[in-house]
């Protein structure tokens, strides 16, 4: 693992070695209390020909939350650093929305000297990974969301998932993962099938030690009307190739929510040709399909 710092605010993340046969490098974006570590079983059979990064997003995994100096100062550079061309517009008003962590993502592809990149998202990470291709058109050749999608507001329903997340970070001591066989519960959580106790013990992990501010600012300006009615537009002003995995049997995306945004890209030719669906897969699908995913995205990759 290796640190960089983000305005001030160190970042783990993990960079494979830059290869011959492909010019771009595959950014991989972790969702809401996940970390870059999810990404390992996809890019262990990706990164022999395909260099690839993963990081932990601000306040997930072992990135820290806050700036190692003055705060004030770094959250004044936030404000008005010029790393992003404006596409819609979208005023960085919160650390915590999907563009300031767009613009995290823009800074450390700078500081790593990567020029030309493929975004993958997963979930929370499909979202941040649009907004970076429209924030980075000319780095930027394509993005792929995994278990991502929406663009339409519910009221009722988003309310409930608001209230529902936030009940569910206020039972986050630290001690919790030392109760024996509580992992358990992580093994099948938003899954088909069960996980392997290695995995589900990292949920746990993550689940317990992400930072709290970050936790409930992602879930709360993430989940907003205006965030989410601002999804198709965005996805509609992409010049950029934009394809969609949609787990078949993920109860928290469905894949109906999935080809909703999908179909606002050209690429959805009113039949769906940029939406995927794997079998036999929940709302992890990195996890539960690593070979699928992988197969599907380096054919993405290659034909483009």
């Amino acid at each position: 693992m290796a640190t960089i710092e983000i305005l001030g605010v160190p970042h783990a993340y993990e960079l494979t070695a830059p290869t011959s046969s492909c010019p771009h490098a595959l950014v991989f974006i972790h969702g809401w209390l996940n970390s870059r570590g999810y990404w390992q079983p996809v890019i262990s059979r990706l990164s022999d020909d395909l260099q690839c990064l993963s990081y932990d997003l601000r306040g997930f995994g072992e990135s820290q939350s806050q700036v190692k100096t003055d705060f004030s100062g770094a959250q004044t550079s936030l404000s008005l650093m010029p790393i992003f061309s404006s596409g819609l517009g979208s005023p960085i008003n919160s650390l915590y929305t999907p563009v300031a962590y767009a613009q995290d993502l823009a800074i450390l592809l700078k500081q790593l000297n990567i020029t030309s990149a493929w975004l993958i998202g997963h979930s929370l990470g499909g979202t941040i990974a649009l907004w970076g291709a429209d924030r980075m058109p000319e780095c930027v050749k394509g993005v792929i969301c995994i278990n991502a999608g929406g663009g339409i507001y519910l009221k009722e329903a988003f309310e409930q998932f608001r209230s529902a997340g936030q009940k569910f970070l206020q039972v986050r001591p630290r001690w919790l993962s030392q109760v024996p066989l509580i992992d358990l519960l992580f093994t099948r959580a938003s899954v088909l099938r069960p996980l392997d106790r290695h995995w589900a013990r990292q949920r746990l992990i993550d689940f317990v030690l992400a930072d709290p501010e970050a936790a409930l600012g992602t879930l709360l300006d993430s989940t907003t009307e205006e965030e989410i009615n601002r999804l198709p537009e965005l996805v509609s002003q992409l010049k950029q190739p934009v394809y969609f995995l949609a787990g078949a049997e993920d109860k928290v995306m469905e894949p109906k929510y999935v080809r909703h945004l999908a179909s606002f890209h050209r690429l959805f030719q009113y039949c769906g040709d940029n939406v995927l669906e794997i079998p036999h897969c929940g709302h992890l699908a990195m996890l539960e399909q690593p070979d699928e995913v992988a197969a599907r995205i380096r054919s993405i990759v290659i034909s483009h």
